[in-house]
């Protein structure tokens, strides 16, 4: 297992967030083993609630791993993207931290186009479906409900940042800071994390990203009615919770 030493300094952690992605997962990181080797970087697996072989899997790979500059770490939470991310974040150690998924829907498109801006000029980037630069093949339906989603943001919680459910690449020190404020155990939590980033004066910067065609395990399915409930519920409940914390 390739482990640089618990005081070398970490340049990047990856946060893998897994659930029943057995499928695909042993390519993924093979192919992040191979981009990130060279520097001190990391990789965090944080495995939720699957009911696949995933979790065991990871530690197959995590024992076995082989890129030596490029530490394999495998986490479990309890169920939940949010669950996932947020152990994945109290647990790195880089300069810089990813948030993506276990398909790297975007490839490194996010890191790379974050360091054409300049990762330390700013603490939060998003890998940006809503960005005019993106190449983002979408249904019509998916469109126009990505747009009642944005609208309902606005409304709801001010938000100005167009896609807060896109990847992420973090100041890892902010990152790690405000880890402890984030409560949602779903896939709210990113917008919870671009909102608490808009709340400290921070504004998230947009990046372009390509969608890859191999993005496709698992599926997706769309329910309008429901999906608009459980966003407009889950923003309210986001809304609630720190505007109590800021008027402590």
């Amino acid at each position: 297992m390739g482990t640089p030493g618990a005081s070398s300094p970490v340049a990047l952690s990856y946060i893998v967030p897994a659930y029943n992605g057995a499928d695909g997962l042993e390519a993924t990181l093979k192919e992040l083993g191979e981009h990130l080797d060279g520097e001190r970087n990391e990789i965090v697996v944080v495995e939720n609630g699957s009911t696949d072989n995933t979790l065991e899997l990871a530690r197959s790979i995590e024992k076995s791993w082989q890129f030596a500059q490029v530490e394999l770490r495998v986490l479990s939470s309890e169920k939940g993207l949010g669950n996932a991310l947020r152990m994945g974040i109290a647990a790195s150690r880089g300069a810089h931290v990813v948030l993506t998924a276990d398909d790297l829907p975007f490839g490194f498109d996010d890191l790379d186009q974050a360091r054409k801006v300049g990762l330390d000029k700013h603490k939060v980037f998003i890998g940006s479906k809503a960005h005019p630069d993106s190449a983002i093949d979408r249904s019509l339906v998916r469109a126009v409900l990505s747009t009642g989603f944005l609208v309902l943001r606005l409304a709801v919680l001010g938000m100005r940042t167009r896609d807060p459910q896109g990847t992420f690449v973090l100041n890892g020190e902010w990152a790690r800071g405000v880890v402890g404020k984030l409560t949602e155990p779903g896939f709210l939590l990113t917008t919870e994390l671009a909102y608490l980033a808009e709340q400290d004066g921070i504004r998230p910067v947009e990046v372009p990203v390509r969608l890859r065609g191999q993005q496709t395990r698992g599926g997706s399915t769309i329910n309008v009615v429901n999906d608009a409930y459980k966003m407009g519920i889950g923003l309210f409940k986001v809304r609630a919770k720190h505007r109590k914390r800021r008027a402590r």
